[in-house]
């Protein structure tokens, strides 16, 4: 049971910093534009205004599905208490890795919002 509550707590690891880190980007709490934190692409840092767009857009995104990740990890963890250390080990790498998509997709999602919404130069479209 003790190698399952690791596990358990292992996996909440990246749908619960999505969350967190969602609502700080949403709040506006990383206000300007820097090279260490936040929502760091090309695009994003152009203007302060596609700064915050960015950080917005990417905040909800990971909000809702750091949330929704969140809810499914507890229901496939549940699924393996009392199996064998083998089976919640290869279970809990691959729930990890499945939550890796969503956190890659994100950046695709962000980019072609911000493409949309502004021009090549930061500009905002007409």
């Amino acid at each position: 049971m003790g190698f399952w509550i690791f596990m358990f707590c292992c996996t909440l690891l990246i749908p619960i910093i999505m969350i967190v880190a969602g609502n700080s980007m949403r709040r506006g709490k990383i206000e300007t534009i820097n090279s260490i934190i936040g929502y760091r692409t090309r695009r994003s840092m152009q203007n302060q205004q596609t700064w915050d767009y960015a950080h917005r857009e990417c905040g909800l995104l990971w909000r809702r599905w750091g949330s929704t990740m969140l809810v499914l990890t507890v229901i496939a963890m549940l699924l393996f208490i009392g199996e064998d250390t083998d089976h919640i080990g290869v279970a809990g790498c691959i729930i990890t890795v499945l939550q890796m998509i969503p956190l890659l997709l994100s950046i695709a999602v962000v980019e072609k919002r911000l493409r949309k919404k502004f021009d090549e130069n930061g500009l905002p479209r007409q």
